[in-house]
């Protein structure tokens, strides 16, 4: 059996997304204990809570030695605001157990990851069960924390790897929270950005990435339309500033703000043992 708990490090849920996702837990995992902590529902201005509520319900659950998996709720912004303060104080109950999120949650995953504290991993979130084809997402990683891993991105290897929303992984670069991703594939994916945005943080983020083993690129989901085109498609722009900084571009990515998002386990994949 796994125990897994869900807070919300950034932005809240509903309590009808916490019903959804339960009720999918129980009726096809009734194997998984799943429990959604308050604090899930809690609501400051944008936040989840207060910066103190949602670091004291990360350091409740990331150090109950009684859970397996801490599952981040929903993305967001908000998670670097706690992040570095939240790894200092988790202590040995941590180390042990799977954190689970993607995009806003990156500053979280990269910050464990930094730290070697726990297994971090790309993966959706119970949040998705509100997109389309959403309940495939949720079952992605309850199967995972089951030991299947027929929902790991396919393109994993002997390398290690991790993986970022962009803007994420821009705003992460020369921060105290980045991990040293030499050696690393590294992983992206976007959501709502024009296409110049994209090829300016491409411009950005691959001048900071010399030295890793090579870049793949996830979907880039609901593209605004500008008021002339760019010029050049994602994985134009990927490969023109992946060519200018000398970071091996490696192809394409099953990573993205959608439904299909794959499982990226942080460093060299490890299948799920938490019977």
């Amino acid at each position: 059996m796994a125990r897994i708990v869900v807070c919300a490090p950034a932005t809240p849920i509903s309590r009808e997304v916490a019903r959804r996702v339960g009720e999918l837990a129980a009726a096809e995992f009734p194997e998984h204990r799943l429990t959604f902590h308050p604090q899930c529902f809690a609501e400051q201005g944008h936040f989840a809570g207060s910066d103190d509520v949602r670091l004291a319900a990360l350091l409740e659950c990331a150090n109950d030695p009684a859970v397996d998996a801490v599952w981040f709720a929903k993305g967001g912004y908000g998670s670097n605001r706690i992040a570095a303060e939240a790894v200092a104080r988790m202590g040995l109950a941590a180390r042990g157990k799977q954190f689970l999120g993607y995009s806003d949650s990156g500053y979280l995953l990269a910050a464990l990851y930094r730290d070697r504290i726990g297994v971090p991993i790309h993966a959706p979130m119970p949040g998705d069960i509100r997109r389309e084809g959403g309940g495939a997402a949720v079952r992605r990683v309850l199967a995972w924390l089951n030991g299947n891993a027929a929902g790991l991105e396919r393109s994993l290897d002997e390398r290690p790897t991790a993986a970022f929303n962009l803007t994420t992984l821009a705003m992460l670069l020369g921060t105290e929270l980045v991990p040293d991703l030499s050696g690393h594939v590294v992983l992206v994916e976007e959501v709502a950005e024009h296409l110049y945005a994209v090829d300016r943080l491409f411009f950005h983020v691959t001048q900071q990435l010399r030295g890793i083993a090579g870049l793949r690129l996830g979907r880039l989901g609901d593209v605004p339309e500008n008021d002339r085109p760019f010029g050049y498609d994602a994985e134009e722009i990927a490969r023109h500033w992946c060519d200018r900084a000398g970071v091996p571009f490696l192809g394409a990515a099953d990573i993205g703000h959608d439904s299909d998002n794959a499982i990226v386990p942080f460093g060299l994949v490890r299948t799920p043992a938490l019977s």
